[in-house]
């Protein structure tokens, strides 16, 4: 768990809080309460309350009046429902990135995608991911924010970076053991979307996009 003795301002607040929802710190659909969080991070109540209405603007949160503020609930429609929209918006975005990115770009993705094989390979041969669940979601997303961080369309890159928290959330909630097996599927994904992100093939790297997630679909 990242040291939060340190986290006092809000953007250090929001990560941390960010973090938790999305690598099981918090049960889905239990109450969050502000006052314990603002005694253990040394800021007031008002403080995490406004970080827990960004956090409800991405989707990561449930909020109401008069009930307050709630880990968001899991179930297998949602995450398959966000699984098709994710499709949609990582398709676009990789195949206006492989026409518009050239070499800088594919040198980026092949970066990325070499580190998250690379954690995702240590996952599945100890057979144990969660002490480093955290940083295994960190490479991923950073490996497909890579794969449509050049598509020129910064409205569909700030939709997908929403998107994707709200799938990560959902799949963590969702899967209690998806370790090794999990991995060893996933690590051929990743190889097979780098394939076609390299290959120039546009029907290619949607068809490898879709199938990363069809599993998901209901």
């Amino acid at each position: 768990m990242p040291d939060t003795k340190s986290r006092t301002d809000t953007p250090a607040i929001y990560a941390e809080l960010q973090h938790r929802l999305l690598t099981g710190g918090f049960v889905p659909g239990d109450k969050i309460m502000s006052g314990p969080l603002a005694q253990e991070f040394g800021c007031s109540a008002n403080t995490v309350r406004d970080v827990l209405l960004q956090l409800s603007k991405v989707g990561l949160v449930d909020f109401a009046i008069q009930r307050g503020f709630r880990a968001r609930q899991v179930s297998r429609e949602r995450r398959s429902d966000i699984a098709r929209f994710r499709v949609l918006l990582e398709q676009e975005g990789a195949v206006r990135s492989m026409r518009n990115g050239g070499l800088t770009w594919e040198a980026s993705l092949t970066a990325a995608h070499h580190s998250l094989v690379h954690i995702e390979n240590q996952i599945a041969r100890a057979g144990d991911g969660a002490p480093i669940v955290g940083i295994w979601s960190d490479a991923e997303l950073t490996f497909h924010r890579t794969l449509i961080s050049e598509c020129a369309l910064p409205p569909l890159i700030e939709t997908f970076e929403s998107v994707y928290m709200q799938f990560r959330q959902q799949m963590v909630g969702l899967e209690n053991n998806c370790v090794p097996d999990y991995f060893h599927q996933i690590i051929a994904h990743h190889q097979l979307i780098m394939d076609a992100a390299l290959s120039g093939d546009e029907a290619r790297l949607r068809r490898e996009i879709e199938h990363h997630q069809a599993r998901h679909f209901l």
